[in-house]
């Protein structure tokens, strides 16, 4: 499974819907996602792009991989306070939403995912 770009349509059918429930979110999902803010013109993103793809392989069924490209959606990147990027979202099933900023290594963000997500 590839990760799955987002519109704001599609995040509010997907993660939380913003307009029922503004202030607190409410996610959707039925297992924990990761939102990636990128941009295409943004040379950190470019290098995490086929990071993304690899884990959305790795982690398929477990945890969902989304990416929002905040030129075309910028009104969800200021719901995260997105001020950097690329801006990484770890949305659990229960818990406290965790932000993460910058480019890293595989082995490093898969370790995110298991501590953040997984609890592992």
């Amino acid at each position: 499974m590839a990760t799955i770009h987002l519109t704001k349509e599609t995040f509010i059918e997907k993660v939380y819907d913003f307009s029922k429930n503004p202030g607190s979110l409410q996610f959707k999902g039925n297992r924990p996602a990761v939102i990636d803010f990128y941009a295409q013109w943004c040379g950190p993103c470019k290098m995490m792009s086929p990071v993304m793809e690899e884990l959305s392989e790795q982690y398929e069924g477990k945890v969902d991989i989304y990416k929002i490209d905040v030129d075309q959606e910028s009104d969800l990147a200021a719901m995260f306070n997105v001020r950097s990027i690329p801006t990484f979202v770890f949305i659990p099933m229960n818990g406290t939403i965790k932000i993460s900023m910058g480019a890293t290594s595989k082995e490093d963000f898969s370790k995110k995912i298991q501590t953040n997500l997984l609890n592992q």
